[in-house]
């Protein structure tokens, strides 16, 4: 008995220390930007509900150190100071059961060109918490969120003097693309869930079990005008702007999808959104991209399920040129006046 003790004993050992070493890699090959980096976290509140965390990135000359940022390391001051003025917002919607940190990656890359980036954990529909998703709450308070942060942003964070209120954009990915949508002016229907539940059972209906029956009104959703451009990475739910849900939509718009993206079809999601808007988007199809590859890098040994790719498709590669096209389009499209 002691012997298979201490086999056991040996063997949950060795375990602990290859998880250590693993762990450790991934510190120590944190992801350093070209210029220096500043990162804090902060609660928001919510009249309507619990206070929301936000994780905001930002230029500083503030020395950097490594951080444990979501499932990624990165070189970051922590709380270190604002650097600029006039600076360019960026909010960030994650898709469902995701988090703040889901698109630390390309976070990080917005900030290190001069954005001041603020990622929120929807309430409801995350990683810790879904008790939202099947619920009309679910999709209705996610740009309800996006308004109430970037009113945060803009009036009550310590260095909201230093930001441009006319330089304000959205990145959603996934039901944080349907967010985006719907905070620069688009209204879904969504009764028209429970109608392509029916024609599509395998859509992944089984996450919506009190999915609405009928129509919401279009006061039911929260648009922001103070946002001028989107970057939209495969977004869900594209069928429900239909026939025209899109059509006061003004921003300008960088749309992606993965080729391989069994998740969220194409010709059921991107493809109507394309011809929904009234003006068409920059538009970038990824082939071997599935649904999770717009995510931010992280070791497949940890979560395989998010974070490997089918094989020969490396996603740091694609990240680099995917956060590289993404900086180039909001610069081009919140330059200063």
């Amino acid at each position: 008995m002691r012997l298979i003790l201490k086999v056991v004993a040996g063997a949950v050992l060795i375990l602990a220390l290859v998880a250590a070493g693993a762990i450790a890699r991934v510190f120590l090959n944190a992801a350093t930007p070209a210029h220096p980096v500043g990162f804090q976290e902060v609660t928001v509140a919510d009249a309507q509900d619990k206070p929301l965390h936000v994780a905001i990135w930002y230029p500083t000359n503030s020395p950097p150190g490594r951080s444990l940022i979501g499932l990624s390391a990165q070189m970051v001051a922590n709380e270190g100071a604002v650097v600029g003025n006039d600076l360019p917002v960026i909010l960030i919607s994650h898709g469902n059961g995701g988090l703040a940190f889901s698109h630390s990656d390309t976070a990080l890359a917005l900030a290190s060109a001069g954005f001041v980036v603020a990622a929120v954990t929807h309430t409801g529909d995350n990683a810790d918490d879904q008790s939202y998703v099947g619920t009309p709450r679910w999709l209705t308070d996610r740009p309800r969120h996006i308004h109430i942060v970037l009113d945060y942003m803009l009036s009550a964070w310590p260095a909201h003097r230093q930001l441009d209120a006319a330089r304000i954009g959205v990145f959603g990915y996934s039901a944080g693309g349907f967010t985006a949508l719907v905070s620069i002016g688009g209204v879904p229907d969504l009764a028209r869930l429970g109608a392509q539940c029916k024609a599509q059972p395998e859509f992944g209906c089984t996450l919506w079990p009190q999915l609405p029956t009928v129509s919401l009104p279009a006061t039911a959703w929260v648009h922001d005008g103070r946002v001028k451009a989107a970057v939209i990475a495969a977004p869900g739910y594209g069928f429900a702007f239909e026939p025209a849900g899109l059509s006061q939509v003004t921003a300008a718009i960088q749309l992606w999808n993965g080729v391989d993206d069994r998740k969220v079809p194409y010709p059921t999601n991107e493809a109507v959104v394309r011809r929904l808007l009234p003006v068409p988007p920059e538009y970038h199809a990824v082939p071997g991209a599935a649904h999770f590859s717009f995510l931010a890098p992280c070791p497949s040994w940890l979560l395989p399920v998010i974070c490997s790719d089918a094989a020969g498709f490396d996603r740091t590669a694609f990240h680099r040129d995917f956060n590289r096209s993404v900086v180039v389009f909001f610069q081009a499209r919140l330059s200063p006046k």
